[in-house]
């Protein structure tokens, strides 16, 4: 393995940390790196091209009070495939919020558990005022360019897919302060990006499209009762879905600076399906059952029914455990166990306004992945993260058909994880699990990380291949697969 440091950045944290998202899986990278002819057990296939990206969370300053996982510094890393070899490079988002905190040598602005009046500096950016864009939540590729996004609303930040050098910005035009929220969504077939944000000022939603050219298409309203905390929208072939959940944050303590997001058994999640390019006034709305949807796997259309496949979570609020510290607590909400996500089903009939909605599993499961080819098409197969119990992180991939109703499940030794599983097509495919996966593990055992190369089409036999990285990475959030002739 050739290796280069790029840069060596100083942790702010303390050396003996004992915090659970900040240690073990999650601890932080402090170097960027740059490395070639990486040592491979097994054979990187020849038929294999493309990048896989991953975004991380890396914090490298102690927050102003209380740290959640979601507020660490984004860190992009990306593995690119050509001809049977390998290169890999990694590199901090350099958000506005990372530079003035570095310089400053501590925290600034509030995280998620923080009341918003902590922040010692402002920030309008996004949907809550005074919260850093760490640019750590997820990551896609459009018209050439790695775009990696925060979960509450910030900018793109825009870099070379294979290298990571960095591009500046992307706001496509909109207004200052709205944002973008993580999530946006690559149509394959046409090449544009649709996207949605969201804040606690009327219509609290918008809703937009990206040509395949870079610019702005469409921009909507897309008005809702309140305040809301969607997280991710789906898309059929000519229409979009954008979710009204019925988990969001309690609107009577906002004005206090309090972000606490509360379940409302009583409040049916609502779902606002769009023509792509369509106005506000065609958006159609559907109801179904109360719950929170961190993720969804695609959606396509069959006949007059809007098809749409997600993660219903039985269970969005966990209760408070009394014997649990504030933290503990708090942390639960990061369980997938505790929340009881499962694979879910929802139909819309266009024509008569019902819904119908069933489980497509009982095994608790998320962060689907498909064939990217098949978004917002009829697909069989989705690459869905096999949770651990008690905390946020991943001990395999299950692949999952919808039509025969099976499962096969991978599963990492134990004290070994796996990142968001993406699905690559092996050059001339043809059939929809014909390629690989690819995922990065972080070994605590071992103490470092290899990327894995799956047969989608066999996940049982798994890894054909194993490439060590220069370091152990930190667990993270999400990953995109970047065909090379996309």
């Amino acid at each position: 393995m050739r290796v280069q440091i790029h840069e060596r950045f100083e942790s702010g944290l303390p050396a003996d940390d004992t915090h659970p998202y900040r240690t073990g899986a999650w601890r932080p990278q402090t170097r960027e790196y740059d490395a070639w002819d990486l040592d491979v057990v097994g054979e990187i296939p020849d038929d294999l091209a493309g990048t896989y990206i991953r975004n991380t969370e890396n914090p490298l300053l102690p927050s102003i009070e209380r740290y959640h996982p979601f507020d660490g510094d984004g860190m992009l890393h990306s593995i690119s495939f050509a001809a049977g070899e390998a290169q890999y490079h990694n590199r901090f988002v350099r958000t506005d919020g990372f530079v003035a905190e570095r310089e400053m040598g501590e925290a600034l602005f509030a995280g998620v558990a923080e009341n918003v009046n902590a922040a010692k500096e402002s920030c309008e950016l996004g949907a809550r005022p005074n919260m850093k864009d760490a640019s750590s939540t997820d990551v896609v590729v459009h018209n050439g360019k790695a775009l990696s996004s925060f979960w509450l609303c910030g900018d793109l930040y825009a870099f070379d897919p294979v290298t990571l050098e960095a591009q500046g910005r992307e706001t496509f035009g909109l207004p200052d302060g709205v944002g973008i929220s993580a999530h946006t969504k690559i149509d394959e077939v046409t090449n544009e990006l649709l996207f949605f944000n969201y804040g606690t000022e009327q219509p609290y939603m918008h809703y937009g499209v990206v040509g395949a050219d870079g610019g702005l298409a469409h921009y909507i309203d897309v008005p809702l009762p309140g305040p809301r905390l969607p997280h991710d929208m789906a898309f059929t072939e000519h229409y979009s879905i954008l979710p009204d959940l019925s988990m969001f944050w309690e609107p009577s303590l906002i004005e206090h600076g309090i972000y606490l997001p509360s379940f409302h058994r009583d409040v049916p999640t609502r779902f606002a399906i769009v023509p792509r390019y369509g106005t506000t006034e065609q958006i159609q709305w559907f109801e179904a059952d109360p719950t929170y949807v961190l993720h969804w796997i695609n959606a396509y259309e069959d006949g007059e029914e809007i098809v749409l496949d997600g993660f219903f979570q039985e269970t969005p609020s966990p209760d408070p455990i009394p014997e649990w510290s504030f933290d503990q607590n708090l942390f639960r909400y990061l369980d997938l166990y505790s929340m009881n996500a499962k694979a879910h089903r929802w139909r819309f009939n266009l024509r008569t306004g019902e819904t119908k909605e069933e489980h497509l599993s009982d095994r608790v499961q998320e962060f689907g992945m498909i064939n990217g080819r098949y978004g917002g098409r009829r697909h069989r197969y989705s690459f869905n993260a096999l949770p651990c119990e008690g905390w946020f992180g991943f001990k395999g991939v299950i692949k999952q058909d919808v039509d025969s109703g099976t499962e096969e499940i991978l599963e990492l030794p134990d004290g070994v994880f796996a990142s968001e599983t993406v699905m690559a097509p092996r050059l001339g495919s043809s059939a929809e699990d014909d390629g690989y996966l690819i995922t990065f593990t972080m070994d605590v055992n071992d103490d470092r990380s290899e990327c894995l190369i799956v047969d989608a089409a066999d996940i049982t036999a798994g890894p054909i291949a194993r490439i060590s990285l220069p370091e152990r990475i930190s667990s993270g959030t999400h990953g995109f697969w970047h065909p090379a002739d996309a």
